[in-house]
């Protein structure tokens, strides 16, 4: 069975998406992602998503719609992602070596991991239909 992985794609209120630049391991150190972690034992995936958020940024998030299905990563995890708002806490990089804010037209601009440029431009297309 795989081992499921959490994501947030964070949307400010201009509509600009959160980008999380990794400081670890060193293999993908430098590449740009979208916050999240690994569903603990016994934890469900909500639960894991606040989690991870208020661990690694220092937020509370409210949680909105899923983004696509499954998605595969290396190793045998899946990566399951939700459009997400921040409704409290202070944003910082706790465990990043830099967050973003990104707008439609820079969403680009930063080298994201290869398992999460498709996730991205489906957020891009929930965003531009909503």
């Amino acid at each position: 069975m795989d081992t499921i992985v959490v994501g947030a794609a964070i949307v400010d209120g201009d509509g600009r998406l959160l980008a999380a630049q990794r400081a670890e391991p060193p293999e993908l150190a430098g590449g740009w992602e979208l916050p999240g972690g690994k569903v603990d034992p016994g934890e469900d995936e909500y639960t894991a998503l606040l989690r991870e958020c208020q661990e690694e940024l220092g937020v509370v998030i409210k949680v909105g719609d899923r983004v696509g299905g499954d998605w595969p990563l290396n190793g045998g995890y899946v990566l399951r992602v939700w459009l997400a708002e921040i409704v409290g806490g202070s944003l910082e990089a706790r465990e990043h070596l830099e967050l973003r804010w990104l707008s439609d037209g820079e969403l680009y601009d930063v080298p994201w991991l290869p398992a999460d440029l498709p996730i991205v431009r489906a957020v891009q297309k929930a965003l531009n239909e909503g």
